[in-house]
């Protein structure tokens, strides 16, 4: 798989920056789309979507040189090289989430609603940004057979793309894409459809599904970021699926809490009785 998508002689284009520009344009439209529907200031959402995106791109490119230092520590000039791959979206969801609060407490915005918006965009452009791993001949899980994508339905073009150093392997880049993908459409039904939603559900819903997703496919791919015999982004998929569960619950519908208050209360007195 060539991971050049232009050679212009002077400079390359490579895939794999095409597929985040791509992602980060088409989750930027979706979020412009939601902002005016919404009546926020456009210009403030957007220089906040700037910052995000820039930090986000720095703090996912810090977080995987951070667990990968033993061999950047020896080739520090390879730290820059972020169009070769090894960009991690766990330190990119921190710092994207440490601009959105602080530049919302700047000028007065509602933080979990600025992360609503924005995780509807983020699921759909990470999609789109996992076909970059592609091109790049990463991402992948365990070696596998020809035959054996085949009976998946997985594309010829896929399956090829997947021999790799003489072996096939699973497309587990493929796997996270279409997750994330339905994880889009859900969120997007969700938002449309589901009357009693409130702020910071969405942010909830989707941390809960990107981490679960994710804890699976992690454990196929050969290539994890390991703390010992732990898979970082497995650890980190449990404690960010925690987090959407809790904000998920937390803001959840009124008349259901009180319900539930009502249970509580009631059990309370039984016992006591």
């Amino acid at each position: 798989m060539n991971s050049v998508a232009l050679d212009l002689g002077f400079i390359q284009v490579y895939w794999y920056s095409l597929m985040i520009i791509m992602g980060i344009i088409v989750g930027a439209f979706l979020a412009y789309k939601e902002v005016k529907r919404q009546n926020i200031n456009v210009e403030v959402f957007f220089n906040m979507i700037f910052y995000t995106v820039v930090l986000g791109i720095i703090g996912a490119r810090l977080y995987y040189v951070l667990f990968e230092f033993s061999y950047y520590s020896k080739n520090f000039m390879e730290i820059f090289q972020v169009w070769e791959g090894g960009l991690a979206i766990h330190g990119g969801i921190i710092a994207g989430v440490l601009v959105i609060y602080f530049y919302s407490k700047k000028y007065k915005l509602n933080t979990l609603k600025m992360m609503d918006i924005c995780a509807v965009s983020l699921i759909i452009a990470q999609s789109i940004g996992r076909w970059g791993n592609f091109f790049n001949g990463e991402a992948y899980g365990p070696i596998t057979t020809a035959t054996s994508l085949a009976t998946k339905g997985i594309p010829k073009f896929i399956i090829d793309g997947m021999y790799i150093n003489n072996n096939y392997y699973e497309p587990t880049f493929l796997y996270e894409s279409i997750w994330n993908i339905v994880g889009f459409i859900i969120l997007i039904l969700i938002r449309k459809y589901y009357k009693n939603l409130k702020t910071g559900q969405l942010t909830g819903t989707y941390l809960m599904w990107y981490s679960l997703g994710r804890f699976y496919i992690e454990g196929l791919r050969g290539d994890s970021l390991m703390l010992g015999d732990i898979r970082i982004a497995q650890m980190i998929s449990v404690i960010l699926f925690v987090c959407g569960l809790s904000i998920f619950i937390y803001y959840w519908s009124g008349s259901l809490k009180d319900k539930f208050k009502k249970i509580y209360k009631r059990g309370i007195k039984w016992i006591k009785k």
